[in-house]
């Protein structure tokens, strides 16, 4: 039983769970508003990795799974910007 722990603890160091999350952005009009929201997004604790977008008016935004998508959006009303959430794709990364 001891082995088994050991085991799950092993894997959860080695792996961990992320979310990308993809926003729709409502606002943006040139390279300083791509700038501004990317600046918000990663002062999120747990965004791992942001980009936004002008032509696609969309951020990808990679993030813990603990981390709230209303986070993401609070954010993005800090930077002035209206967002929605459009998809929410989980997956397993190995930890670097």
């Amino acid at each position: 039983m001891y082995k088994l722990f050991w085991i799950l603890g092993l894997l959860s160091t080695l792996l961990r769970a992320d979310k990308t999350v993809t926003i729709d952005v409502e606002g943006m009009t040139c390279p300083l508003c791509t700038t501004a929201i990317k600046k918000s997004l990663k002062m999120v604790p747990g965004v791992l990795s942001a980009k936004v977008k002008l032509n696609t008016h969309q951020a990808r935004v990679r993030i813990d799974d603990n981390v709230s998508e209303d986070r993401l959006l609070k954010a993005i009303e800090r930077a002035s910007y209206k967002g929605r959430v459009l998809t929410s794709e989980k997956f397993f990364s190995h930890k670097p």
